[in-house]
């Protein structure tokens, strides 16, 4: 029969001035928290992705975990009411002689309840056939009054243009679809920023899981849209960059590359200059998670910063065969090159990562 030990970690009066803190038994971390004069223990590492539960916060007696707020009983180690299944362990916590003391063996077990994993997070494998081709526009307009945007336009031409050629082609056009901002949580720690993407877990009416799913799983081409919006890529472009850190952050972190023989092209246009500065915002972000480019990866125009009649630059896109024959280059070139990998990689051998480990093969 083991004996019952108990670790002295630290003075009760002096932790008795937080509401939370992690202590430590030994090499193991543990939420330490008082309310109401009563001390309670419970593992400090959460169920949902190891994030610390002893820097959380509490509501009445429910430690919330720092990362994606879940809640776990800070007593008795339960998650919060209709969630008992999902549990942390839990410690016995007496005060002797002014000392705040933990029994060193958990009084109950971690226990998860089962969650279906979520879709996005099945093992990536291409379906067989020719490359698939998906428009993605960042054109920001009124939903009930629609005006004609360039970038758009020019998309829509390169997929009819493939769609001609017999490939299967898809439109995004992320104004149609709700999602939220980047919450930072990788400004939280680097763990806390998951594949799927946070956000995308916990909120089933966020759309941005549409976008995942067209990069991730479907596509081989993207031909991303933009406006030049001083200089830069539109708001909604960044809205949904910032999100796709989820993506980059899973080579960093486990040297997991999630597009594999992905080809990008971009389309920018707009009535102020900077093409260059824009295309090397996009060509770079979408290098970093993986992607390649073909020869001349962008098509653009511009009439230049000081070319404020906007009316006059639609007319001159609407009526350009030069630029819709641009946008079907533009598609054959990254479908070109798309097939020549499908092609001639069907199993990809594994690359180091930026951290100096081996990229295994999805």
């Amino acid at each position: 029969m083991s004996t019952i030990e108990w670790h002295d970690v630290g003075d009760a009066a002096a932790l008795a001035q937080s509401a939370v803190q992690v202590v430590y038994l030994r090499k193991t971390p543990v939420a330490l928290s008082f309310r109401d004069g009563v001390f309670g223990a419970v593992s400090s590492v959460c169920n949902h992705a190891g994030g610390p539960l002893g820097k959380g916060t509490l509501d009445g007696d429910y430690l919330v975990c720092p990362w994606h707020q879940w809640k776990f009983h800070r007593v008795e180690g339960q998650g919060e009411r209709g969630y008992e299944e999902d549990a942390v362990p839990a410690y016995d916590v007496r005060v002797n002689a002014g000392r705040v003391e933990i029994c060193t063996q958990a009084r109950t077990p971690r226990s998860r309840k089962p969650h279906a994993p979520h879709p996005l997070s099945r093992a990536i494998a291409r379906a067989p056939g020719r490359a698939r081709v998906v428009g993605l526009s960042t054109t920001s307009m009124q939903q009930d009054h629609p005006r004609f945007s360039t970038s758009e336009a020019l998309i829509e031409s390169a997929l009819e243009h493939a769609a001609s050629v017999g490939l299967e082609t898809q439109m995004i056009r992320l104004r149609d679809l709700s999602f939220k901002h980047c919450e930072g949580f990788y400004s939280k720690a680097a763990k806390a920023c998951t594949w799927p993407c946070s956000i995308t877990q916990m909120d089933p009416d966020d759309e941005l899981d549409r976008v995942y799913e067209a990069l991730v799983h479907w596509g081989d081409v993207f031909i991303i849209g933009t406006p030049i919006r001083w200089g830069a890529p539109s708001s909604l472009y960044f809205k949904m960059v910032e999100r796709m850190n989820c993506i980059q952050n899973q080579v960093t972190l486990t040297g997991r590359v999630l597009l594999q023989n992905k080809i990008v092209g971009a389309v920018i246009t707009g009535g102020q200059d900077n093409v260059q500065a824009v295309a090397g915002q996009m060509l770079g972000f979408f290098g970093e998670l993986g992607c390649q480019f073909p020869q001349f990866p962008y098509i653009a125009h511009s009439r230049g910063w000081t070319a404020e009649d906007m009316e006059r630059n639609v007319e001159i896109v609407r009526a350009s065969d030069a630029l819709r024959t641009a946008s079907h280059d533009l598609v054959s070139r990254c479908v070109d090159l798309a097939e020549r990998l499908i092609a001639t990689t069907p199993t990809p051998l594994s690359r180091e990562g930026r951290k100096g480990r081996a990229l295994p093969v999805l």
